[in-house]
């Protein structure tokens, strides 16, 4: 575990403490080389690729999520680090209880748009050099992100438009992951990505979570128990009986754990991560409707203009 828990508080409303998550110190560069490491060698392995399309590769997830990572600094974000997941990709996450649709709609773009802009550079200066290897470092770079503006979750472009238009309304977020579900097994049977099938299950996974959080959010509204808050301020109380309401609503998860009886288990670790996955971020709508128009132009353009400059230049066998 990359955690430990302390558990010497004072009790408050007879309920006892809750556990106060420590972290140990760690090298997370170090740890997120090797995964860079690992996720090389399991492409060259696998699909038997060269090493110029491999370093092509992680050169752009690199530049990428370090865009994500530089924004989320920028935003002052606590805890932020970057995931490698071997085949899979990788993502950056950070910690903040008040974020803004403006903040949180550039910490998305900032993925993605460097890299196509590196590669329409990349690209453009190609046309009359033909260099073999410049041609793979351009097109690596703007087909990885080019795919991750699809309109679809959980890639940026579909980030994007939830943060935008409906990030706090389940039921359209709900219908918005079951059309991403579908369209990313088109896009990956088209492609014959066998190992990308894993995606959508994932996505299908974290929808049927989403939907026992949302009844679980439904019911602390009823009780006037604020979930707009982070485990650092959500009191004793609260955080037992969020409990209570994740052992009934995973019984097959929880099924050595009696709710109403407040001791800490063996368990305790993964209680604490689900009850932080039900609680949420204060929101803030800070872009009115002309904003909103103007970032989706934006995320079109750069989506269509790469696409135009191939089309135009592509020369016919």
């Amino acid at each position: 575990m990359d955690d430990f828990f302390n558990t010497e508080q004072s009790s408050s409303g007879g309920f006892p403490p809750k556990p106060v998550v420590a972290q140990k110190s760690q090298n997370a560069l170090v740890r997120s080389l090797i995964s860079l490491f690992v996720y090389g060698l399991m492409f060259y392995f696998l699909f038997g690729q060269n090493l110029a399309y491999i370093a092509a590769i992680l050169l752009v997830i690199i530049i990428h999520e370090m865009g994500h990572f530089a924004f989320m600094k920028l935003f002052n974000y606590s805890n932020v680090k970057i995931f490698i997941v071997p085949l899979l990709g990788a993502f950056t996450t950070g910690k903040k209880q008040q974020v803004s649709q403006a903040q949180l709609s550039l910490i998305i773009l900032a993925g993605p748009v460097p890299g196509i802009i590196i590669g329409s550079i990349l690209f453009w200066l190609n046309i009359d050099i033909q260099n073999e290897t410049l041609r793979l470092l351009a097109n690596t770079f703007l087909i990885i992100n080019l795919l991750n503006c699809l309109p679809f979750y959980p890639l940026d472009g579909g980030r994007l438009i939830e943060t935008l238009f409906f990030k706090e309304n389940h039921v359209i977020r709900l219908v918005f992951g079951i059309i991403s579900i579908v369209c990313l097994l088109a896009l990956f049977l088209y492609a014959n990505s066998l190992i990308m099938m894993v995606v959508p299950v994932l996505i299908g996974l974290e929808i049927y979570n989403e939907s026992k959080h949302q009844k679980i959010r439904d019911y602390l509204r009823q009780e006037k128990i604020n979930y707009h808050t982070d485990y650092e301020n959500l009191p004793d109380k609260d955080y037992w009986l969020i409990r209570d309401c994740l052992i009934m609503s995973f019984p097959k998860k929880y099924a050595s754990i009696q709710p109403g009886k407040y001791e800490y288990t063996i368990a305790e670790p993964l209680l604490v991560q689900h009850t932080t996955a039900v609680l949420q971020v204060n929101l803030k709508s800070d872009l009115n409707v002309f904003k909103r128009i103007l970032i989706v132009l934006f995320y079109i353009l750069i989506f269509a203009a790469p696409i135009a400059l191939i089309l135009l230049n592509t020369r016919p066998l």
